[in-house]
């Protein structure tokens, strides 16, 4: 009796377990799976002084038309993903003048995407 019930036990776990990745093959059948049509792109580089080359904390690196920013860590790297666009334009911004000196603001354009994008961006002191 209790072997009888055992392969009923096993049975139903093997059903049960059919039938729910029956459900979600028909879920994904009707609704699909998200697509990311776009092509996301990653951005690296180091920020530096112009006068010393020494790495600038706290620089933030902003994406102009996309309103995207961040700062750069102790070594003055960044790293980002964005959209893959024809241009991208990117500011360098000193936002906390007493820390670390004073350094100018400095644009730039990015057009070329045909291998990895690392900037090493210098700045110059005010």
């Amino acid at each position: 009796m209790k072997q009888l019930k055992s392969k009923r036990n096993w049975a139903r776990k093997i059903i049960g377990g059919l039938s729910f990745t029956s459900a979600l093959f028909i879920f994904q059948a009707c609704y699909g799976t998200p697509q990311d049509f776009e092509t996301d792109l990653l951005i690296e580089g180091k920020v530096k002084a112009q006068a010393t080359g020494l790495p600038i904390k706290g620089i933030r690196v902003s994406v102009t038309d996309e309103g995207q920013d961040l700062m750069t860590d102790e070594t003055g790297s960044f790293s980002f993903y964005t959209i893959a666009k024809d241009s991208i334009s990117l500011r360098f911004e000193d936002t906390d003048d007493a820390q670390n000196g004073s350094f100018a603001t400095k644009d730039t354009v990015l057009t070329d995407f045909s291998k990895p994008i690392f900037l090493d961006i210098a700045l110059a002191e005010k």
